[in-house]
């Protein structure tokens, strides 16, 4: 499934990295009637709907970063994407993904395989997998802002950033969560959906986890 002409010029990347995405796209048809990587009814769309909306996720992200991990990675989006952008000037040193379905495992480990990319591949649960320091933590279309946050406080260091895409009701997410958590954000606006925005997350702090 090659990559639109359009879509092209908005991904910007180079002719190496863009034939990596395109053996994702053709996996992604190839296997998704099996495991349903993505929803049926974006696989149309799938460059903008899933690959581009990964790749602005990282450029919105801190450049360079020593770990980036993604957590309930799925289909890949935005964990697998990011991998796959290795040669690109802002993309991190290293890459975990974290999923708990051993046959979307499967997947990942195959595309890895078949585009020669490294990446580490966890096959556990969010809360149970070995906490990781990541410097950037992603996920997207997995949970509310409030449960990612509390996945953040296992996996993410101190320092380090979140990088959630969200839809609509993001603020209302936003507004949820801070009766329990403390944390700055930025909002940045989605490219693939006018409604929808990147939170960029850090200083995240449990609201009353410390008595005076």
């Amino acid at each position: 499934m090659s990559c639109p002409d359009h879509i092209k010029d908005q991904l910007n990347v180079s002719r190496e990295t863009l034939a990596r995405l395109d053996v994702l796209a053709d996996l992604l048809v190839k296997w998704n009637p099996r495991i349903n990587l993505v929803s049926k009814s974006t696989i149309d769309a799938l460059w903008e709907r899933h690959i581009l909306d990964s790749v602005q996720t990282l450029r919105c992200a801190p450049k360079n970063a020593e770990s980036w991990v993604d957590i309930g990675s799925g289909g890949g989006f935005p964990g697998l994407v990011i991998a796959l952008m290795c040669d690109e000037p802002e993309s991190p040193e290293s890459v975990t993904l974290i999923e708990s379905d051993q046959r979307k495992c499967a997947f990942l480990r195959t595309v890895l395989r078949e585009t020669s990319v490294k990446a580490t591949v966890v096959t556990d649960r969010i809360e149970k997998a070995e906490p990781q320091n990541a410097k950037v933590l992603s996920a997207r279309a997995l949970a509310d802002l409030s449960l990612l946050l509390d996945f953040a406080e296992r996996h993410l260091q101190a320092s380090g950033t979140a990088v959630f895409p969200k839809g609509a009701r993001w603020q209302k997410e936003i507004a949820k969560a801070q009766e329990s958590w403390s944390f700055d954000y930025e909002v940045v606006k989605s490219i693939t959906d006018s409604e929808a925005v990147i939170l960029k997350v850090g200083e995240i702090k449990r609201v009353g986890s410390h008595t005076p």
